[in-house]
């Protein structure tokens, strides 16, 4: 059987890679990028047709995905004019992969009911090397027959995915998501630097510690580059820090306690305060160094 032909909405270090994984397996893609180079290289790397509009490249589409900034560009290119609800049919689904707010998730949402549109957002973790490697993790909220429409795509950029519950529900677990790494970051930043200044071998500490009950994926993937203070790859701070006030403003909405979290983003502030604003999230320890 032939595969639906999708579109996709938003080429930055996520999108492009996933995008491209779509097209590899066999997708017909349509594709726009608010820069429109990027949109034109892609499509010279993989194929498919670059649109001037969201809209336009939804038009030919079944599927829509999207992954763009926060939540304003979320509601540009669906909503706003020339916007992928503006050109999709009715039938089709629409998915979110960007992180944003469960109250813009569930403004998009009605609005593409209302057209008879189906809709998931579908927030991703893993960073650029999981949206690279095909590894992410998907999180996802809305009608289980959406999410099934949807599921085979997922595991074309992703190692897992699961339906959480009805629309917002993978937004509010990828909060849950930033909150603990919120937290192991900072651990973590704190232990390396310790260990250095008492004269370990950092390296070695974390070969060790990493086999016991401190291990996590941010002891195995940055322990060794924080201890270098090498931050020039992943999730840049200027993106954590618009999760976690994400996070903290639906934290206060449900009177949910969030202590440490409102303490990491402020050491995310300071981060950025040093010039960190597009380091990798792992630069916590920059904070910590004389």
């Amino acid at each position: 059987m032939s595969k639906p032909t999708a579109a996709f909405i938003g080429l930055g270090v996520m999108g492009y890679p996933m995008a491209g994984h779509l097209a590899a397996a066999g997708y017909p893609m349509r594709v726009y990028n608010r820069t429109a180079s990027k949109a034109e290289a892609w499509v010279a790397e993989h194929g498919g047709e670059a649109f001037a509009s969201p809209g336009e490249a939804a038009a030919g589409a079944e599927l829509v995905f999207m992954c763009v900034g926060n939540d304003d560009d979320v509601r540009s290119v669906s909503l706003g004019d020339g916007g992928v609800l503006g050109g999709m049919r009715a039938g089709g689904v629409l998915v979110d992969n960007t992180t944003v707010s469960a109250e813009v998730t569930r403004e998009v949402a009605a609005a593409a009911r209302a057209r008879g549109i189906g809709f998931v957002d579908a927030p991703v973790s893993g960073g650029q090397a999981g949206a690279e490697n095909g590894q992410l993790t998907i999180m996802a909220g809305g009608d289980s027959a959406d999410y099934e429409r949807v599921a085979p795509l997922f595991e074309c950029f992703g190692r897992f995915s699961r339906l959480m519950g009805p629309v917002g529900a993978g937004q509010l677990t990828k909060m849950v998501n930033q909150i603990c790494i919120a937290g192991v970051v900072q651990g973590l930043s704190e232990g390396i630097d310790f260990a250095q200044r008492v004269g370990l071998d950092a390296d070695a500490v974390v070969d060790v510690i990493s086999k016991g009950a401190a291990q996590s994926w941010q002891m195995e993937n940055r322990a060794h580059t924080m201890a270098r203070d090498e931050f020039e790859f992943g999730f840049a701070v200027q993106w954590m820090r618009k999760d976690l006030d994400i996070t903290l403003r639906t934290g206060r909405a449900h009177k949910a306690r969030l202590p440490l979290t409102a303490l990491v983003d402020q050491f995310y502030a300071d981060v950025q305060a040093l010039g960190g604003n597009r380091w990798d999230t792992s630069s916590l320890i920059a904070r910590l160094r004389d």
